[in-house]
């Protein structure tokens, strides 16, 4: 992502990462390329020793070791075919991923109620594939289009320049066929992309509200509109795969009436009578080699279209490919102040808590606890940027929404866990040591009894684990990457007394460094808070425990009631 950090919008921004790519490119593609025109020489020069050998001027030793050299130059000129597809895969490949990672950056960072998410699934996968794909292609033909042609056409003009230049007459023809014909290419792939971003956007829709629609006996009209969608798209991508697919029985048409010419010409000169003398040789050699120049023009005029399928998906996701602001880099990680200071938050239409102000220093633990939907979830959204704010929250004297880069780490009440092993989902790809994060949870041992061990798949959200040991894995991914601030949403909730105490034992000693604010239904270790935050009626009380417990009925309720379920 560092990579991609101006002008993410241009093209060519993407292409300038991609030097040593292109260089390599460059280098293989000129060799191949102009070494194409061996095969149809060659082809020539065997057809000319048959010829000898059958009129005695020549032996089977000479088609042998002219076969051998064949085979050898045509060896050499493959293996340069081979480097030059392997860096123009690697070329759009690492240009398929910078921008799929600067469009999921934007999609992170935009209103997602904006857009419509079937259109940005499109936009992520199919737009960029698609738009990549053109850049491929545009890359490998100017190669093995565009050199191979002129390397042809300068064979073709050694052999005769007269009779080249009638049988270049009609090749063209199939560009100006690829012209009249991008208006309506550009067009229908335009329409058939729209209607698979409004058919993504109905599909998610369908299965979202699938109940919904069933109990209020909406499901058959919902059908019916679904079925609208599919035939829209079945209709306009059938007509832009027509569109595609027939042009090039046209363009091969078009670009052979020249071989009519080349016979009749090739022919005189080979009786002496024409513009100039040729022998068996020449004539084989001239036709092979306009065969494969008339290929290739067919196949540019093809790639014309994929070039312009490319723009189209190009502009479509060209507005959500934003610069990428630099992060402000923390150093080591660690808080000495936290200060909020008359915060108010909530939903629209549902304010939760009004101005709430709080002082936090480096190595305090603040506890945080209310009644079911008193807003602790809520209060730790705001420090993670996620839920506008009235007030002001600062960090180190600084506003806490200027800091980026891992201020804050966290462990959501959703355990957040991706189809993944342990170790990934624990390390997120950071030098970390894994070992200690999971003994850190208590979740060590457990680990060793698994088959593979830190290499355990745990399926998709975590399935393949307890809730507690979701719990702990996420936990440990928070306290292995260490921030200034620490939220810790519920941490508690699915482990048992003895490892729960294991647990804040570990993050009053080897957090030191940061702020910890526990969010959490479990009082047991509250007591042992430097501060404690108690949501209820839309109003926050910040005090300690022991005050809490004298002042507050409310709070005394909670601890009673939690020390009454654990006898």
């Amino acid at each position: 992502m560092e990579r991609i950090m101006n002008s993410a919008g241009k093209l060519k921004t993407y292409l300038k990462h991609e030097k040593g790519n292109l260089i390599l490119i460059t280098v293989t593609g000129l060799i191949y390329n102009i070494g194409m025109v061996a095969g149809p020489w060659f082809e020539g020069q065997l057809v000319q020793t048959l010829a000898d050998i059958l009129n005695g001027e020549r032996t089977l030793a000479d088609m042998l070791i002219l076969a051998g050299i064949y085979v050898l130059t045509i060896l050499f000129v493959q293996v340069m075919r081979f480097f030059k597809r392997l860096f123009v895969r690697k070329f759009a490949n690492n240009i398929n991923r910078e921008m799929k990672e600067n469009l999921y950056h934007t999609m992170l960072s935009e209103d997602i109620n904006a857009q419509e998410t079937g259109s940005y699934i499109a936009k992520a996968i199919s737009d960029v594939d698609a738009c990549v794909e053109g850049i491929r292609k545009f890359v490998t033909e100017i190669f093995d289009t565009g050199i191979v042609m002129i390397s042809y056409i300068v064979l073709l003009m050694i052999y005769d320049w007269r009779l080249t230049l009638i049988a270049l007459l009609f090749p063209p023809l199939a560009y100006f066929c690829a012209n009249w014909l991008k208006t309506a290419v550009t067009e229908s792939t335009q329409q058939a992309r729209s209607s698979n971003g409004r058919l993504n956007s109905a599909s998610l829709d369908r299965v979202d509200n699938a109940l919904t629609y069933r109990l209020y006996g909406e499901e058959t009209h919902q059908n019916a509109i679904y079925e609208t969608y599919l035939k829209d798209y079945e209709k306009k991508q059938a007509k832009a795969n027509i569109l595609i697919a027939s042009t090039q029985p046209l363009y091969q048409i078009i670009s052979m009436i020249s071989v009519i010419f080349i016979f009749i010409f090739g022919a005189k000169n080979i009786l002496g009578s024409g513009w100039t003398v040729w022998n068996i040789a020449a004539f084989s050699t001239y036709l092979a080699c306009f065969a494969k120049l008339a290929k290739k023009s067919s196949t540019a005029a093809k790639l014309f279209n994929s070039v312009q399928k490319a723009e189209v998906s190009w502009k479509r996701i060209q507005p959500h490919l934003k610069d990428i602001p630099p992060f402000i880099s923390q150093g080591s990680a660690s808080a000495d102040t936290l200060d909020v200071s008359s915060v108010s938050f909530g939903y629209p239409g549902l304010p939760l808590i009004h101005d709430l102000s709080f002082h936090a220093n480096a190595g305090e633990i603040i506890g945080i606890t209310g009644a079911v939907a008193s807003g602790k979830t809520a209060l730790g959204k705001i420090f993670l940027n996620v839920l506008p704010y009235e007030g002001k929250i600062t960090l180190n004297g600084r506003e806490l929404s200027s800091y980026q880069e891992r201020t804050v780490s966290c462990l959501a009440q959703d355990p957040q866990l991706f189809s993944g092993t342990i170790a990934e989902n624990v390390s997120l790809g950071d030098d970390i040591d894994l070992n200690a994060a999971l003994h850190e949870v208590c979740m060590d041992e457990e680990v060793k009894e698994f088959e593979q061990g830190t290499e355990t798949m745990i399926g998709d959200h975590g399935v393949r684990l307890s809730g507690g040991q979701q719990e702990r894995i996420s936990l440990a991914r928070a306290l292995s990457h260490p921030a200034p601030l620490l939220i810790l949403d519920d941490p508690f909730s699915a482990v048992d007394p003895a490892t729960e105490d294991a647990i804040f034992n570990d993050l009053r000693t080897k957090h030191s460094d940061s702020i910890i604010l526990l969010i959490s239904h479990r009082l047991a270790h509250f007591h042992q808070c430097d501060r404690v935050i108690l949501l209820a009626d839309h109003k926050a009380i910040v005090s300690s425990h022991d005050e809490l417990m004298r002042t507050s009925k409310e709070y005394d309720q909670l601890i009673k009631a939690q020390k009454g379920d654990q006898e």
